[in-house]
């Protein structure tokens, strides 16, 4: 059978064969491709004619396709459905990939002639394009001698190992560290479904009896706000926040690839690896990150010191880490009366995911969505939707996937598999993938509010990437800064306890009762509580971030765990009573996903998603003209223009930081 990846899906919008596809292919289509990219490289620097820009930029930004199709393809999957087969070839995929953007940025003869173009007559995209790509070269090393590039490449295939060991180590730590109870009575606080589906898991992993429970990615675990028996939170949180340190250590890892890219960034010419990543952001300086984080800081300590105090008294004791989740539930259900267990009852996934995430959308921007059962998926699971916009022209394919598996990893996360290119002459496909606990067989999915929050989160990320309307697929969707990136998926939260969005969607699955104005009148009442904790746990980790990747290339970490102690405990975290929301031995986001010294990017793109829920606040809410005007100024621009620019184009102004202050409970802090 031919490779289904060297040319072209005949499939509608190119959707991938995955009903072919297999490990090799990936892999033969990523080594063929990467010749082929290098084949179009040579014959760009050998063009006779004098450099231009249609034969330099746009050569470039058109060649590897196969290379492109297949890493896009298997990235995905590897995320959503690592098999063994699929992470068995994770090294050599991610060396080929890396070697072959050493390929492209550090050829000299590639770089001189994209120099010697003559682009001072461009505008618009084009000329984007162009900056963009030069600046690109620049920062990945193509100023360097070849000396330099050879320590380079090297540096970047070391980080290209270490980062694929340190992802499959922290999933199979992730399944490995899930908690097994021999009795019912243990798990005292979960609904009969969770009980159901966790006997369900503990037949699936290969236990005779009993029950388990698997865990997610961050430190603390849903269940922790159910069990009622202390000593069984503590195990939970015990196996959760132990992840990496001793059996199939990864915090070795960690420190190996903060010094690495420190050393990289020095041989780039900057003082630590976070300088290198606010190059391409939008925060001005590490200085400026640095200071939000420590204001942001010293008010959300003293926030969560005080809701510790809360806590104490309905305890009777000083709460422990593992405790806190319970008990800020007990506040909920005792000064708010909101029980987050019962409200999963009216979050039933069809109906969050159609009458809440689609209805909005269509209600915003106009677009329909029909589900199609003829493209093949990797998985049972994985449900395909052809989005329409308004006149009623195709406009993409969006993907979900939302239960949790044991070849998926953990967390939440928005990925393409195409991009709106006109330039290519495509549309979006955009997957948006979730861990969702599966139910015991013929039970419904009932995700907490948490969970619907998240699902209108990563559809934002979806929207992004369905709306782009560029040319170019560098420049397309979600190719924006890393700080900036999360912006538009953290607006689209704002619509889940929209008093015209929650009716279609909030309706208990057995009764049909929808939930009512006054249950909804205290969860917004409620929506204070647990802000301390909440920014507290998001911002200790960000600070680690940050300590990992502003260290100096001769900086020697000998325990990993002690530095991380010592970072927390300098910037004035209590990290017994509230640990990062990720410790460095499982923290995907910055040493396997992309975000290194970029976490802090979730905070500082808040400050425009805060900024931008107060003008669709005075401006009428959930109204086309709102929608269009939000879709018009930023959510199709993608990177051809300054993202900055297209937010004062949107707003009128800058972004003002007291919208977030005041939703995170900051504003009067002490």
């Amino acid at each position: 059978m031919q490779n289904p990846l060297l040319a072209p899906s005949a499939n509608p919008y190119q959707w991938p064969a995955f009903d072919e596809l297999t490990a090799e292919h990936y892999l033969e289509a990523a080594k063929l491709g990467a010749a082929e990219q290098r084949t179009e490289l040579q014959r760009i620097i050998e063009e006779q004619s004098a450099p231009d820009f249609a034969n330099t930029f746009l050569a470039l930004e058109a060649s590897g396709q196969v290379l492109r199709r297949s890493m896009m393809t298997y990235f995905s999957v590897l995320s959503a459905h690592g098999t063994e087969p699929i992470r068995a070839i994770q090294t050599e995929m991610s060396s080929i990939f890396s070697a072959q953007e050493d390929e492209i940025y550090l050829n000299q003869a590639l770089y001189s002639r994209l120099q010697a173009a003559d682009c001072s007559g461009l505008a618009g995209e084009d000329a984007r394009l162009a900056e963009q790509t030069l600046k690109a070269f620049r920062l990945a090393g193509a100023d360097l001698d070849e000396a330099q590039k050879q320590q380079l490449k090297q540096l970047n295939a070391q980080l290209s190992e270490l980062s694929s060991q340190f992802s499959n180590r922290v999933l199979e730590n992730q399944n490995a560290h899930a908690v097994h109870f021999d009795s019912a009575d243990e798990l005292d606080g979960l609904s009969s479904q969770a009980l159901e589906s966790a006997a369900q898991a503990a037949k699936q992993a290969g236990h005779a009896a009993g029950y388990l429970l698997p865990l997610v990615s961050p430190t603390q675990q849903p269940v922790l706000e159910s069990l009622t028996s202390g000593e069984a939170r503590r195990k939970v949180f015990a196996a959760s926040i132990s992840r990496g340190i001793t059996e199939n250590p990864t915090l070795q890892l960690a420190a190996d690839m903060a010094k690495l890219r420190a050393e990289r960034a020095a041989l780039l010419g900057f003082a630590n690896h976070a300088e290198t990543v606010l190059a391409q952001a939008t925060a001005p300086s590490t200085a400026a990150v640095e200071q939000r984080l420590a204001e942001l800081t010293k008010a959300a300590t003293a926030n969560a010191r005080k809701e510790a105090e809360v806590l104490g008294s309905i305890a009777g004791h000083e709460v422990q880490a593992w405790d806190w989740k319970f008990y800020s539930n007990q506040v909920l259900r005792e000064q708010y009366a909101v029980d987050s267990e019962s409200l999963r009852n009216y979050f039933e996934l069809d109906r969050v995911l159609v009458g809440g995430v689609f209805a909005t959308a269509t209600k915003l921007y106009g677009i329909t969505f029909v589900e199609r059962f003829d493209l093949p998926a990797y998985h049972e699971h994985v449900r395909v939707f052809e989005v329409f916009d308004a006149d009623g022209s195709p406009l993409a394919l969006y993907t979900g996937d939302y239960l949790a598996r044991e070849t998926k990893k953990g967390g939440a996360w928005m990925t393409s598999l195409r991009d709106a290119a006109s330039y290519f002459n495509e549309r979006s496909i955009v997957t948006n993938t979730l861990n969702i606990s599966a139910p015991a067989p013929g039970d419904p999915v009932l995700l907490t509010l948490d969970e619907a929050n998240t699902l209108f989160h990563e559809f934002g990320h979806a929207l992004h990437g369905m709306f782009s309307n560029g040319k170019y697929a560098s420049l397309s969707g979600t190719s924006v800064p890393r700080d900036f990136v999360e912006f538009p998926s953290q607006v689209n939260e704002m619509w889940v306890l929209d008093q015209q969005v929650l009716p279609g969607y909030a309706v208990h699955h057995q009764s049909g009762e929808q939930l009512d104005d006054e249950t909804i009148a205290r969860i917004r009442a409620a929506g204070l509580w647990g802000q301390g904790f909440a920014t507290t746990e998001y911002l200790a980790a960000s600070v680690l971030d940050w300590a990992w990747h502003t260290i100096s290339a001769d900086t020697v970490i000998d325990d990993p765990v002690a530095f991380e102690q010592q970072v927390l405990a300098d910037a004035g975290f209590d990290a017994e009573m509230i640990p990062p929301r990720y410790r460095s031995g499982y923290f995907q986001h910055i040493f396997a996903n992309g975000y290194s010294a970029g976490y802090y990017s979730y905070i500082w793109s808040e400050v425009l998603d805060a900024d931008t829920v107060q003008w669709f606040e005075e401006n009428g809410g959930l109204m086309r003209e709102n929608g269009n005007r939000f879709r018009e100024e930023l959510l199709s621009r993608g990177n051809t223009r300054d993202p900055l620019e297209s937010y004062e184009l949107f707003r009128g102004r800058t972004a003002r930081v007291e919208p977030l202050l005041r939703r995170r409970g900051l504003v009067n802090a002490e």
